[in-house]
C-alpha cells in the first residue's frame, strides 16, 4: 500500500521592505502572519534582511540584543505559525546575514549564516560569509535555505539536497537580473530534484528596483505558483513527492561525488 505523503501549507510574502526601519516592517509581517495564520497556513516566509532591507548600514541593522528574533518568536507563538526571516547579526568587525526559522511554539530551530556574501556590491566588507548548512523539518518534511546570492552556487545545493526535499531561497533580487533569477532557481530545483520555495521582495527599496517573482517550483522545474510586481502573499499546499520524482528518474544515483571532489583538487 503506498504510503501516506507529507504535506504542508505554506506561504511565501512577497514585500515591499521599508528601506532600515524595523518597527515599520515589524507592523507589516506582523498583518501578514496574522492573514496567513488565519487561513490555516502552517509556515510563512519573508524575504532577506527582511525588516530592513538589502543594507550595508551594519551599524544600523546589526544586532547583539536579539531584537528581530524575540519580536518573530513572540508572534509564531502568538498565532501559532511557523516564521521563516533575515535579520543581521553584528559579530563585531564584520556583521552576519542570517535566516532564522521559528516553530508556531515560538523556538528558533533553524540559524543560517549566509555562506556567499555578494562581493560585486561590497556585502564582503561588511559581512563575514557562515561556515555550515542549515536544516529543519516540518510537518515531516525535511527543509534547508539559503540566501540570495548562495543561488549562484551550485554544490552547496547538491549538499543540501541529499537530506533535504524543500529548499528555501529567500531574497532581495534585484529586478536588473531577474531572469537570472528565474533561470536559476529553475536549474536548482531539476539538478537536485527537490522543490524550491523562492521569496523576494518587491518594489523601490534603498533606491534599487525589485520585480519580486516569488515562486513555488517542483522537483521537474516546473512553476507550480508565482506572484510578481507587487506585494502579495503566495499560498501553496505543499505535498512531498520528491521520493516519487526521484525514484522514476534517478539521476541522484548516478553521481560520483568522489570523482567530483579529485577533479576540483586536481585542478587547483
Amino acid at each position: 500500500m503506498k504510503a501516506e505523503q507529507s504535506r504542508i501549507n505554506i506561504a511565501l510574502a512577497q514585500t515591499n521592505i521599508v528601506w532600515e526601519d524595523k518597527e515599520k516592517n515589524f507592523k507589516k509581517a506582523k498583518s501578514c502572519i496574522e492573514q496567513a495564520a488565519a487561513r490555516g497556513t502552517e509556515a510563512i516566509f519573508f524575504p532577506e534582511m527582511s525588516f530592513t532591507g538589502f543594507s550595508m548600514n551594519t551599524e544600523i541593522t546589526g544586532e547583539l540584543d536579539g531584537m528581530t528574533v524575540d519580536f518573530v518568536c513572540e508572534t509564531a507563538r502568538k498565532y501559532h505559525i511557523n516564521v521563516g526571516f533575515g535579520w543581521v547579526k553584528a559579530c563585531g568587525e564584520k556583521a552576519e546575514n542570517h535566516y532564522t526559522v521559528a516553530d508556531k511554539a515560538g523556538a528558533v530551530i533553524s540559524d543560517y549564516a549566509k555562506i556567499h556574501p555578494f562581493s560585486y556590491s561590497g556585502e564582503d566588507k561588511k559581512f563575514k560569509g557562515g561556515e555550515k548548512l542549515g536544516f529543519f523539518e516540518l510537518n515531516g518534511i525535511t527543509f534547508s535555505n539559503f540566501i540570495c546570492y548562495d543561488l549562484r552556487f551550485p554544490e552547496i545545493f547538491q549538499a543540501a539536497s541529499k537530506r533535504a526535499d524543500v529548499i528555501i531561497v529567500p531574497a532581495n533580487w534585484p529586478a536588473k537580473r531577474c531572469e537570472h533569477w528565474k533561470t536559476l532557481l529553475r536549474a536548482r530545483a531539476i539538478e537536485n530534484q527537490v522543490y524550491m520555495l523562492a521569496v523576494n521582495c518587491v518594489g523601490e527599496i534603498g533606491g534599487i528596483e525589485y520585480t519580486g517573482d516569488s515562486m513555488v517550483i517542483n522537483p521537474n522545474g516546473d512553476i507550480q505558483a508565482l506572484t510578481s510586481s507587487g506585494e502579495d502573499i503566495l499560498y501553496y499546499s505543499l505535498v512531498n513527492d520528491v521520493g516519487e520524482f526521484r525514484a522514476a528518474f534517478p539521476t541522484k544515483a548516478d553521481r560520483r561525488e568522489a570523482l567530483y571532489a579529485s577533479a576540483t583538487i586536481s585542478a587547483l
